[in-house]
């Protein structure tokens, strides 16, 4: 298992941030397109460190032309020496239309076509062939040598796409090379729905699931006493229920029997109550969705709840000047995850993902979410 630390910065303190998750020992670092822009804190990332992977956890696809996204993906996957990992999400209607007056339609059949186009055109620069990918919604038809990158020593970026919906996560089944899974999710939702769907696209394109890495983030609420875990837990409450007031993620909650918790905190969003909404959350939802407890527990927890389904995690980067309990949540994770790996991975995984747990899965979960 790879640990992940999920950031947020901008340029005037991307090398500090950067150079703290290498030196706190993650195996990765992903930047979030959040008040920023995902790709240029990546640049000086790249320049200030020599091993961790550098990544968009996500940048909006669908904000972006599919060529100017391969040109800024292959200059930092040749900048950083191979280490840029390209994740892609599609984000809502409304962000899409709304904030970045662009094209929303069929969300999932233009991921895919959209990573399709990705790829051609980072073949047309490799290998000096015509570029003439002419799709549904996207068309590349035209590469002059003086548009051409060339041939990279570093061949194309990995390309990662995010999922919530069974459609999205059957998708990257099919042409991704990992998956980001939401944090609004469940180890049960993980391994009955998501997993279940993930594997659906993987038959489809004739893969395995070693073909794809899985990545999903942790909610904690953790503290060295009491005092600490109390004070982190109520945090927590209003982040699950601003999701949870979410419909998009409402197939969560209603795979635990918790629809009408979802259907209130809606209601409640929409009167403008998010300070009440957190109230809503108790500590079954909470300690469902969230690890609680004291900071030497989490490695264990983690692993127990994702150790046989996931291949990576992704947690935060202490915002603090001391990061000695980062570098320990680190080593910690690493010790556990070597410890579980030398036991042998659970057969759970295999057994979820063969065609004969699909047919399974259809058959005693017939009124779960649809496909």
């Amino acid at each position: 298992m790879k640990i992940d630390a999920i950031v947020q910065c901008d340029l005037t303190n991307a090398v500090d941030v950067a150079r703290r998750a290498e030196a706190a020992g993650f195996d990765g670092m992903l930047h979030a397109e959040v008040a920023h822009d995902p790709f240029l804190p990546l640049t000086h990332a790249a320049a200030a460190t020599k091993r961790i992977t550098l990544g968009t956890g996500i940048a909006v696809a669908f904000a972006r032309s599919p060529m100017t996204v391969a040109v800024t993906a292959a200059d930092l996957h040749r900048q950083s020496e191979g280490r840029f990992v390209l994740g892609l999400g599609s984000q809502i209607r409304a962000h899409i239309t709304r904030r970045f007056s662009m094209p929303w339609s069929s969300p999932a059949p233009r991921m895919r076509e959209y990573v399709a186009a990705l790829r051609a055109i980072w073949d047309s620069w490799q290998n000096d062939s015509p570029l003439t990918f002419e799709g549904d919604f996207y068309q590349h038809t035209l590469m002059t040598p003086m548009f051409n990158h060339g041939p990279s020593p570093h061949g194309a970026p990995k390309i990662f796409l995010a999922g919530v919906g069974p459609v999205m996560t059957t998708v990257a089944g099919e042409v991704a090379d990992g998956y980001l899974a939401h944090g609004f999710t469940t180890p049960d939702y993980l391994r009955d729905v998501t997993l279940v769907n993930l594997a659906r696209g993987l038959e489809r394109a004739g893969r395995s699931r070693s073909e794809i890495e899985v990545s999903v983030p942790i909610f904690s609420a953790l503290g060295r006493n009491d005092a600490e875990v109390e004070a982190n837990i109520k945090s927590v409450r209003h982040t699950l229920a601003f999701y949870a007031s979410t419909p998009a993620y409402r197939p969560v909650l209603e795979h635990h029997g918790w629809a009408d918790l979802g259907a209130e905190l809606t209601r409640l969003s929409k009167q403008g109550q998010w300070h009440a909404m957190g109230d809503l959350i108790d500590d079954d939802v909470l300690r469902t969705f969230t690890i609680v407890g004291k900071t030497e527990d989490f490695a264990p927890e983690v692993l127990r709840r994702y150790g046989d389904l996931v291949d990576r995690i992704q947690i935060g980067l202490l915002s603090g000047p001391d990061d000695e309990e980062a570098r320990e949540s680190v080593r910690a994770l690493q010790r556990a995850a070597t410890a579980h790996e030398a036991r042998g991975r659970d057969s759970l995984v295999s057994a979820t993902l063969d065609s004969g747990a699909l047919d399974r899965h259809s058959r005693d979960r017939a009124a779960g979410p649809p496909a």
